[in-house]
């Protein structure tokens, strides 16, 4: 191949904006921390009427601190309460709201019906998508202290879900704080939102710990947990037991494609680059490669790799026949460089007559003309120059002194 001073500043230009372009992606991010505030404590509030039963016949919380009230529902309201219950039932939630607030502006209400009253008015503020309401009711409900433990401590927790769905994480962890202190609770699908919670708040080191709280409490522990503690340990700098945790977690889901790049990501955020290439050739194998910033990130790993220009054009390649790799400039370049480090001149100017016209300025059609020149064809080259500097390039004397030659 014939050379000229034009070459070595056109390939250390061009792999470097290639590669700018194609940096690999992060870790799948986790799953949303916030949990549905579904009404289950609702329906249960329902099915027992409103004659103030109270859950004594299942205990949910035997280490509770807070003695639940005996105080049911009044006699007065009674009457109110059920037609309060039934417009539940029957998922008129307007109603509800109407009758509710009657209830708790009637003076002769106890602390049961209007904490009985603000409970549902919330629950159907949540259904009607008004979570201010939903989140000043509750709170209210909260406040009058009148409800059982059971539908006391459950508003409690439906707060707290209500505030980290909202990313007000200091008002959820606050609310959390109270729930696991006065309720006793263990339960490790409660516990994992104290963990989700400070994950959202990039408090990772604080994650870290509430999180294994919940997966160590866990006989049955939901893949996005673990995926939450792998992502809170990366993002706390804690790189070594993050990596151990993402492959332990590929090991036993190897044919689960969001592990895997997990792993890839990591391995790169730790220098084993040969690791992340090796599992991304496996998913490339399976036919796992269905997106184009994997075979982007693939082909940016091959050409970072000394040498790995032929791993790189077949790469490409094959995205391109496929169609998941997108025919763009930044396509056309790499494959372009990747023909030329491995001295296959003419299918590099071939991918560079097709990069060329995509890009926004002349640059790569500066590239193509000292390509050309330095192979001897200056005809061309000149042709390539002339074009460079109609769509304009930042180093006009190196095109004109192509066209002048």
């Amino acid at each position: 191949m014939k050379t000229t001073t034009h070459a070595p500043a056109l390939v250390a230009l061009a792999v470097a904006a290639a590669l700018a372009a194609a940096a690999p992606q992060s870790f799948a991010a986790p799953a949303s921390p916030v949990v549905s505030a579904e009404a289950d404590e609702c329906q249960r509030e329902r099915r027992r009427g409103a004659r103030g039963e109270s859950a004594q016949q299942e205990e949910r919380y035997p280490d509770a601190t807070r003695t639940s009230p005996t105080e049911g529902a009044s006699a007065r309201m009674g009457r109110r309460l059920n037609q309060l219950n039934e417009a539940m039932g029957d998922s008129d939630y307007d109603k509800v709201l109407e009758i509710a607030n009657e209830i708790l502006e009637q003076p002769r209400a106890n602390d049961y019906d209007k904490a009985f009253a603000a409970n549902l008015a919330g629950h159907a503020s949540y259904n009607k998508d008004d979570m201010e309401g939903a989140k000043r009711y509750i709170a209210q409900a909260i406040e009058l202290d009148g409800l059982d433990n059971t539908n006391h401590f459950q508003a409690i927790f439906m707060l707290a879900q209500l505030h980290a769905q909202d990313e007000e994480s200091d008002q959820a962890l606050t609310l959390l704080e109270r729930y696991f202190n006065e309720s006793g609770s263990k339960d490790p699908k409660e516990l994992v939102l104290r963990g989700q919670v400070l994950y959202q708040a990039e408090r990772y080191d604080d994650a870290i710990p509430a999180l294994r709280e919940a997966i160590e409490a866990s006989e049955d522990v939901p893949d996005s947990w673990t995926q939450t503690l792998m992502s809170a340990y990366a993002q706390a700098g804690r790189d070594a037991e993050a990596t151990a945790m993402a492959e332990q977690i590929a090991a036993a889901a190897p044919d689960d494609k969001r592990s895997q790049i997990n792993l890839v990501s990591l391995y790169l955020q730790t220098g084993q680059d040969a690791k992340a290439i090796e599992i991304l050739e496996r998913l490339r194998a399976a036919g796992q490669l269905t997106e184009d910033r994997e075979y982007r990130n693939l082909m940016a790993m091959h050409l970072n790799n000394e040498g790995g220009e032929a791993r790189a054009i077949e790469v490409i390649n094959e995205g391109l026949e496929s169609g998941v790799l997108e025919a763009n400039h930044q396509t056309y370049l790499a494959l372009a460089q990747a023909y030329y480090f491995s001295d296959q001149v003419e299918p590099a100017i071939e991918a560079y007559r097709k990069a060329a016209p995509l890009d926004d300025d002349g640059e790569t059609f500066l590239n193509l003309a000292r390509v050309l020149y330095g192979e001897g064809r200056e005809a061309e080259a000149a042709e390539a120059a002339r074009q460079a500097l109609s769509k304009g390039v930042s180093n006009e004397q190196d095109a004109r002194r192509i066209i002048g030659n």
